[in-house]
């Protein structure tokens, strides 16, 4: 079994696939744009779903990536060995490409040819069937052809090996395993069991059927595969440990909290448990922080749950006495340490990263503070009740309004001589809970069951491209669970007519309220429902919403005004790209609230400055026209002959709105826009990046945006200037100053390094021994790492000849090589070989060709030891 870093297996993954015809699509936001009904991308297929319920890919069949996900359904298991909320699946596609033969013998190639299994160690799992779907004889014979032994193939029933939605492509799944070399635990003993011999690495699934409504399976004309990997997961295994915490995307951090907190790392459970809470929650936050999506901790949707990571890592570093500066100082080793190579967007967004935590780690100090004044009123009022106990509703409220956390409110008690209700407390946080799920799949709960039961005839009809007010009766109202004649509290709403815009083509639904005679509504949100119904979600804020009563519908003007400047200004980005960049950029998705645009498109590069300003020069000329926005409706070819372009994929009706900027833009759009263009007032290009192979996105701001980024700016440029003791005008030339002098230190330490290392290689030559007449140079070198470790020792096998092994070890990590001469070599020595014998003696693993090797460790004690047994070792070689 090989070693890797995970800047190594990240790139094995994907070279691996790429011999084999695959593209690499690259990551998405770990935000969700909302299209699939969850907050995060939760797992690396979800963003492929149109691709593989059919629709065609823009970079073609075969595919591959390695995705960030972020769940935290379960995070109250982080804090183990295994789980984490963020966490990396590698992952590759077949959409309608090859099959079960081709994936499975790439599986099997993948784990002894990469990753250096044995044949007798690898078992796989096939789906038994059922009464719906015959047993998969084709994956057990693949697997048995692809090299894995009949005896370690298993039959499991579909609630472990069968991947499927309620309708639509499913099929058998296989998953692979490692065998331990221990004894079964028992005669069932087998992949699933809980004892440890078999560890899961990967999943292949097969899409071969389609489920219909009536819950029959017909076979695919294009069958699809999906294959996902825990890159940590995998990562831990391959390094010989099951903890992730143990791994290179985690071991910088927890060693770091161990110098600070005084700590040993698995030493007491409780504070074990603290140290990963508070390595992974910080993490997790800086990856979303730092995402393209740019969250923010806030008190709804994903800004809630960035903001819950954050409080709940500084809940665990309290217990650790980890400083405010010691949180930012994790979260700068994971930006500039760990992910620096693998994820450069938390480099570009430093600042910002740093500058969110700070703020929600101030923001919360605040909190406790003003918890703690609260925690005084309960006691008091606990002492005089003479129970001696904080109920559980008590806890829960604290925990809930001031995010105080249970284990302070039970140290405090404990420290007045008092108890707390925690099962209580258990009770009325899994209320809670109950209530974020239920919010969170509302609209899903609605679309699928409570409104099926309307009658057919009940539909909205959407009067808003220019109207922000009007009166219309309330034709139906739910909960969450049922149809109700009246409302209170959080429901949806379905009026005959309303002005409100559903989420739909890449524009946010609109905001607002819905006022009746008796009650107000404020809408949160607004979705479009099957049955042509549109759904206005959110909460009953006075009095009660009756159905049948005549309610008058106030679209909020400022949300709207801005949405509509960003997807105006939308379409005249896409007419200047092609202008810019010619017909090669095709829209590939797009997205606008009253924050922002987001535009993704085809391009096979990244766009030079001059291509990006001449962009926004032309969008800011149109605006500056103040040309007429107009609309029409036409038959769908009619609107396709008349040049209106049309977004790829998409699924069109017979008649189409075609929406037109003077004559420089027309686009089939349903959206809502601004009149006039001069109405966008202003446009500026804040990024732009790429997203997957040949798909670039820009991120743009518009109207009164413009001018707050330009105040930042301005506040950023004095800032900076303050702190370099100049001015603005001069900051320039104070910086390339600073560089020239940053680059004479550089050069200057070069040199002493070198001279170092001349220094260092003198005693080296003299280090050399006859090993049955092969000359052997052995030595420990301090300080030096791999690259360096290189170069000398092909200095030494330059002059010594014959064999060079030198180990070093800097920051914490040992690195060793071995260089053989073709002398050496023609009589036994294997440079491969001698490292794959003496790695293990610090810890690590490694191996390579005959002439040269390499190899990491971690046990730096053991390399004078090293240097001993290589004469040893390398004289077992020698003919």
């Amino acid at each position: 079994m090989k070693q890797f870093t995970s800047n190594e297996l990240r790139t094995a993954w994907k070279n691996f696939y790429k011999e084999r015809g695959h593209v690499d699509c690259g990551a998405v936001s770990l935000v969700s744009d909302g299209s699939t009904g969850v907050l995060f991308n939760v797992a690396g297929m979800q963003p492929l779903m149109p691709y593989l319920l059919g629709q065609k890919h823009p970079l073609g069949t075969r595919l591959c990536n390695v995705q960030g996900c972020v769940r935290t359904n379960d995070i109250d298991s982080v804090g183990d060995k295994s789980h984490a909320t963020f966490f990396e699946m590698m992952g590759s596609w077949s959409l309608g490409d090859y099959f079960k033969e081709d994936r499975c013998k790439w599986s099997y190639e993948l784990l002894t040819e990469v990753f250096g299994f044995d044949r007798d160690h690898i078992a796989a799992t096939v789906f038994a069937g059922d009464e719906n779907a015959p047993r998969d004889e084709e994956g057990a014979r693949c697997r048995i052809e692809s090299g894995i032994k009949k005896e370690n193939i298993f039959y499991l029933p579909a609630e472990d090996n069968w991947w499927g939605l309620e309708f639509g492509p499913c099929g058998p799944d296989s998953e692979m395993f490692y065998i331990a070399d221990v004894p079964d635990c028992g005669p069932n003993c087998g992949p699933g069991c809980k004892c440890g011999k078999y560890t899961e690495l990967g999943n292949d699934v097969f899409m071969q059927y389609e489920k219909h409504k009536d819950g029959t399976l017909t076979p695919l004309a294009k069958k699809n595969v999906d294959t996902g990997w825990g890159l940590e997961r995998n990562l831990a295994f391959l390094n010989g440990t099951k903890d992730v915490y143990r791994t290179d995307v985690y071991e910088p951090v927890i060693k770091y909290i161990e110098k600070k907190s005084g700590q040993t790392y698995d030493a007491d459970e409780k504070l074990t448990r603290s140290m990963r809470i508070l390595a992974d929650h910080t993490r997790t936050s800086v990856m979303l922080i730092g995402d393209e999506a740019k969250l923010t901790p806030s008190n709804s949707g994903a800004g809630y749950v960035l903001r819950r990571l954050i409080r709940r890592a500084i809940r665990h570093a309290r217990t650790l006495n980890i400083s405010k500066a010691d949180i930012l100082e994790i979260a700068r080793i994971f930006i500039d340490d760990i992910y620096n190579e693998a994820y450069p967007n938390l480099l570009t967004n430093r600042a910002f990263i740093l500058s969110e935590l700070t703020k929600e780690i101030e923001r919360f100090e605040s909190t406790l503070e003003n918890g703690m004044k609260e925690f005084k009123k309960l006691l008091d009022s606990v002492k005089a009740s003479g129970t001696g106990r904080f109920t559980g509703k008590d806890a829960f409220y604290l925990y809930d309004t001031f995010g105080f956390p249970l284990e302070l409110t039970v140290e405090m008690a404990d420290e007045e001589g008092l108890s707390v209700d925690e099962e209580g407390f258990t009770k009325a946080m899994e209320e809670q809970k109950q209530k974020a799920r239920d919010n969170m799949a509302f609209a899903q709960k609605n679309t699928a069951t409570v409104f099926d039961a309307l009658d057919e005839s009940v539909k909205s009809e959407f009067d808003g491209y220019d109207k922000l007010v009007l009166e219309s009766d309330i034709l139906a109202a739910a909960t969450d669970t049922e149809l109700v004649n009246e409302l209170m509290g959080k429901g949806t709403i379905i009026t005959a007519k309303t002005p409100f815009y559903a989420t739909m083509g890449g524009q946010k639904g609109d905001k607002g309220l819905i006022k009746t005679k008796d009650g107000a509504f404020e809408v949160e949100d607004t979705v479009k429902l099957p049955g042509g119904r549109i759904g206005h979600i959110g909460t009953v804020i006075e009095g009660t919403i009756k159905t049948g009563e005549t309610a008058t519908l106030m679209v909020d003007r400022g949300l709207r005004a801005a949405t509509c400047r960003n997807h105006s200004a939308t379409h005249l980005l896409q007419a200047a790209l092609r202008e810019v960049l010619g017909n090669e950029a095709h829209q590939q998705g797009s997205y606008q609230d009253e924050t922002r645009t987001r535009f993704d498109f085809t391009f096979g590069r990244a766009l030079t400055d001059k291509e990006l300003k001449k962009v926004e020069q032309i969008v800011n000329e149109k605006i500056e026209e103040d040309l007429k926005v107009s609309t029409e409706v036409l038959a769908i070819e009619e609107a396709k002959k008349s040049g209106a372009m049309a977004l790829f994929g998409e699924k069109y009706g017979d008649f189409v709105r075609v929406v037109s900027m003077g004559n420089f833009s027309k686009e089939l759009c349903g959206g809502t826009h601004v009149s006039h263009t001069g109405e966008i007032a202003n446009f500026k290009i804040l990024s732009e990046s790429g997203i997957a192979a040949g798909v670039r996105r820009i991120e743009a701001i518009t109207g009164a945006n413009v001018i707050e980024y330009y105040k930042s700016v301005e506040k950023l440029l004095n800032e900076a200037s303050a702190e370099l003791k100049t001015t603005p005008a001069a900051l320039a030339e104070k910086i390339a100053h600073l560089q020239a002098e940053l680059k004479a230190v550089k050069s200057e330490n070069e040199s002493l390094k070198s001279a170092a290392a001349k220094d260092a290689l003198k005693d080296i030559f003299n280090n050399a021994k006859d090993v049955k007449g092969v000359k052997l140079t052995a030595a420990v070198v301090p300080g030096a790492d791999q690259n360096s470790l290189r170069e000398m020792a092909d200095s030494v096998c330059d002059k010594n000849g014959g064999v060079c092994v030198l180990v070093s070890e800097k920051d914490g990590k040992v690195a060793l090589v071995a260089k053989a001469t073709d002398d050496a070599i023609a009589k036994g020595a294997h440079a491969g070989n001698l490292i794959k014998a003496l790695a293990p003696i610090v810890n690590g693993g490694g191996g390579g060709r005959p002439n040269f090797a390499s190899a990491g460790g971690k046990d730096a004690s053991g390399m004078a030891k090293l240097v001993e047994a290589a004469s040893e070792k390398l004289a077992e070689q020698i003919k």
